[in-house]
């Protein structure tokens, strides 16, 4: 297996490789059958800097994982697995040009790993036309609607799903006046909306609901705003670095409130940034890894192995990944072209198939003929009409500076 190392691509850089490429529009590749044995060829577009680094760094891994597992085994219909990896920055200019790079220069035939929603929507509509298959863990319920040709795969619950997951354990705890705020981006504001029309929906009125722009040294004017409409609750959509100006600044105040927040940022890393005493009850809500899926298992044991700590659900996303596209190239056979593979994503996960839990075990089954399900290590996998899938849902509270697990609620749509 050939990995390029993640390195961030400058404009300059880019440009060089414009001059030999120039004229040349994107290669509609979906149509285009393999060569038998060929490598298939992934892209790896991860956030590894920028507010994203927590989370793409391990979801790099786990790719990496995966595609060791399905080389170890002979390939996917006999065809290696070759992987690109590019730092997206958690920027979508700088995405788009990574994706171009994937795609031009590489010429890798799908597209994975990508965290942010404003990067999957910046770089959706580069392989939608390059024909190419594009997995990611974007939220902003534009996805589907933009996911027109039916290339992209959401592995992540829409922020709708997580707007009106928020609502219900807001009203399941009792609050009755909720307000919200969100970090302007597709990803948050799509969480606000859903949040405050499933609360409106039953009657509840929201107090206040405040859009905040990024990276400033305070956010008091909007907090005050938030704040002086009295919420026992507040819904945030925030990123780490913002969500620790904002709590620190409430805190501050001395005003009573609670706060229900997206589990990649409530966590034991945000209580590490401001103590026990601020981040005390603040409820977090995430999707959560299938940590009863044999998949999972597997998959956790040598993440641990392999990076000393556990996988969190990014990760586990990112793994799957791999292992549907890889089970989809075996089932639609050694020469197929992407459209053909594309078409056997659903197939190779949806109910009633055999129930499988690895690559091999698909491998084996599919080459005798038979159904297959793959239960993978974030979800069940059962993808819906827009390409997205919805896996569970992990309701903590922050007690004494750990975050502890109250409930798991399946995941609908």
């Amino acid at each position: 297996m050939k990995t390029q190392q993640p390195k961030n691509t400058s404009r300059r850089d880019f440009l060089s490789v414009g001059l030999v490429l120039a004229g040349a529009s994107l290669a509609p590749w979906s149509l285009r059958a393999a060569p038998a044995g060929q490598p298939f060829r992934i892209g790896a577009l991860n956030s590894i800097t920028g507010v994203g680094g927590p989370y793409g760094v391990p979801m790099l891994e786990a790719i990496r994982l995966a595609v060791d597992e399905v080389n170890a085994a002979g390939g996917a219909a006999g065809r290696q697995l070759q992987l690109f990896a590019e730092d997206d920055q958690t920027k979508p200019d700088a995405a788009v040009l990574a994706a171009k790079k994937l795609i031009e220069v590489n010429q890798v035939q799908a597209v994975v790993g990508i965290w942010p929603s404003s990067v999957g929507l910046a770089v959706m509509p580069i392989t939608n036309n390059a024909g190419l298959i594009m997995m990611n863990t974007c939220g902003a319920p534009e996805m589907l609607t933009e996911n027109r040709k039916g290339l992209a795969w959401m592995f992540q619950a829409s922020n709708a799903v997580f707007g009106r997951a928020f609502a219900e354990v807001a009203r399941q705890r009792g609050f009755k006046r909720p307000a919200v705020m969100a970090f302007n981006n597709s990803t948050f504001v799509g969480l606000a909306n859903y949040f405050k029309e499933t609360w409106e929906k039953d009657g509840g009125k929201v107090s206040s609901m405040v859009i905040y722009e990024p990276n400033q040294t305070t956010y008091r004017t909007e907090l005050n705003r938030v704040l002086a409409t009295k919420p026992d609750v507040i819904a945030m959509g925030s990123y780490r670095p913002d969500a620790t100006i904002l709590l620190r600044e409430w805190y501050q105040t001395g005003q009573d409130c609670k706060f229900i927040m997206p589990g990649w940022t409530a966590n034991e890393a945000l209580v590490k940034a401001l103590g026990n005493e601020v981040t005390e009850g603040i409820i977090s809500i995430s999707n959560v890894a299938a940590s009863g899926n044999p998949a999972y298992k597997s998959f956790s044991e040598r993440f641990r192995a392999k990076v000393k700590h556990d996988p969190d659900v990014f990760a586990a996303q990112s793994y799957d990944m791999v292992i549907a596209l890889a089970l989809a190239i075996e089932a639609a056979g050694p020469t197929a072209d992407i459209a053909a593979i594309n078409g056997q994503v659903k197939a190779v996960t949806r109910h009633g198939g055999e129930k499988i839990s690895s690559f091999a075990q698909g491998r084996d089954l599919i080459r005798a003929g038979k159904a297959v399900d793959y239960d993978g290590a974030s979800s069940n996998l059962e993808f819906g009409a827009h390409g997205e899938t919805v896996p569970d849902f992990g309701v903590s509270e922050i007690e004494n500076g750990k975050l502890v697990l109250k409930e798991t609620v399946p995941g609908t749509r």
